[in-house]
């Protein structure tokens, strides 16, 4: 059950938002002030944030850069166009100007909590008994973990997102120079070898497949 905190010192709004959510299947935690909000967030972590601006205490800006990894919707009557750019350049994913239409708000959580499961599942790339952790930077096979420089670590993330794709030399180094901006063509067949070595020390497969005169790919891993 996803949970959803409301904070604003509205009783009225904070009732009717409460009675909604849990109607449509959501667990709910309610602050009234900008100092409980922070209390809560350090005791329990929701999937996504209603957050009033006008609170006692402590401003609804005022919270925002403490809520940190999780989707923020604003609710304000402040309507001002400078506020709204403000507040989603500061880290809110979302802007709505009271009043609001509920069935608006609703579809406006269900797009913030999609965009979070789809985060979360993305993180983790798995291919057969290899897997590989985008956010901790960590490659296991069989689940031993197996120690890759950064090279080698976006080499690998590039081929296990495309498996049984053939990656050129040229295509490859293009896509990983953001992230490995010290490869280069002549140091690439290296960090292919050592790459190679490493996950067959593990496993004793080849992982790697040369396609001679193109380029690299994922090989297929006999079942």
């Amino acid at each position: 059950m996803k949970k959803i905190a409301i904070i604003d010192d509205d009783v009225y709004i904070g009732d009717m938002l409460t009675e909604v959510l849990m109607r449509e299947g959501y667990h709910v935690l309610r602050a009234y002030s900008g100092t409980e909000a922070l209390y809560l967030l350090s005791q329990s972590k929701p999937d996504l944030v209603l957050l009033d601006l006008m609170l006692p205490g402590l401003s609804g800006e005022e919270i925002l850069p403490h809520i940190q990894d999780l989707p923020v919707i604003v609710l304000s009557a402040k309507v001002d166009v400078q506020d709204k750019v403000t507040l989603l350049l500061s880290g809110a994913a979302d802007y709505m100007t009271k009043p609001f239409d509920i069935e608006e708000l609703l579809a406006r959580i269900i797009v913030q909590l999609r965009k979070t499961e789809k985060t979360t599942t993305d993180s983790t790339i798995s291919v057969g008994d290899l897997s590989l952790d985008v956010m901790s930077q960590s490659v296991s096979v069989y689940g031993t973990a197996v120690k890759l420089t950064r090279t080698e670590f976006a080499i690998l993330k590039l081929l296990m997102n495309n498996p049984g794709q053939v990656i050129s030399k040229a295509a490859l180094l293009d896509r990983i120079s953001l992230d490995t901006p010290d490869c280069t063509e002549r140091s690439l067949k290296q960090h292919i070898s050592n790459l190679r070595k490493k996950l067959q020390d593990v496993s004793g497969a080849d992982y790697i497949e040369t396609v001679w005169g193109i380029g690299f790919k994922l090989a297929e891993q006999k079942s």
